[in-house]
């Protein structure tokens, strides 16, 4: 097996080009209008890729604990936003909530698998934490929407059921635990549906990845196993914290349903 990989020129990359090309070609002729999200879609690709590659190239370079957590803390706060900026309405203290959810899920997650799981020395070696670290918020940040999303539809539809329960003596968390139960399954459904099929309907990036640089498959296996289970306790545990956290937010300090937020 090949031990290296092969090298991308400009010229290759134009021709990956096309096929973005033959996406804008469906977009006109199906009269999607798409075109011009695309096309910016293409350019921050790009742009945000290439000026990601010289940022790590650097941390890989210095291989030291402060940038590597300089560049998690930036990861956090740019995930934080995106979780945010994805909630049909506005909600209280959303930032916060968010940067909580994502900044335990992660720190939680990470050090367990850095530590007990793959057992990396130096623990801030960048090769591994940030890859690790990317993959673990970018699914928490992905349940914390979903979760949120779900959590804020489930209160507009099921208002009325909330404030029944709360008549008939139910604390706030026990009144909205059916809708936090609903909106944590509306955030898990896709990690679960993920651990259902991987293998066989598509292989997950990592492992792609590794494979192509020159990897044993069962190298690749096993190193893919570990990234699902870590995913699937990211996602739960992010999700979990933030959709608890944003209900709280509904009620008042007299377990009553704040209707204005719906």
């Amino acid at each position: 097996m090949s031990s290296g990989v092969i090298d991308l020129s400009p010229w290759q990359l134009g021709l990956a080009l096309l096929l973005v090309a033959a996406v804008m070609a469906v977009s006109i002729r199906q009269a999607l209008g798409l075109q011009r999200d695309l096309a910016l879609g293409t350019l921050r690709t790009i742009v945000q890729l290439y000026g990601v590659g010289l940022i790590l190239a650097a941390v890989f370079a210095a291989a030291r604990w402060y940038w590597v957590v300089l560049i998690l803390l930036a990861m956090t706060g740019v995930a934080t936003h995106a979780a945010v900026s994805r909630l049909s309405r506005p909600l209280p203290g959303a930032y916060s909530i968010a940067a909580a959810a994502l900044t335990v899920s992660t720190v939680a997650t990470l050090a367990y698998v850095i530590f007990v799981v793959v057992q990396v020395h130096p623990w801030y070696d960048p090769q591994y934490i940030i890859p690790i670290a990317g993959m673990i918020l970018g699914n928490s940040m992905t349940g914390a929407a979903l979760a949120g999303e779900r959590l804020q539809g489930e209160l507009r539809a099921r208002a009325a059921e909330v404030e029944t329960r709360l008549v008939l003596g139910f604390s706030g968390p026990e009144a909205v635990q059916p809708l936090v139960r609903s909106a944590l399954r509306a955030a898990m459904i896709p990690t679960v549906n993920g651990m259902m099929t991987v293998g066989l309907v598509q292989l997950p990036g990592m492992m792609t990845g590794q494979i192509l640089a020159g990897s044993s498959p069962l190298v690749a296996i096993r190193y893919q196993i570990v990234v699902m289970f870590m995913l699937a306790a990211a996602t739960a545990v992010g999700s979990l914290i933030f959709v608890r956290l944003a209900a709280r937010c509904y009620l008042t300090p007299a377990q009553q349903l704040r209707r204005y937020l719906l």
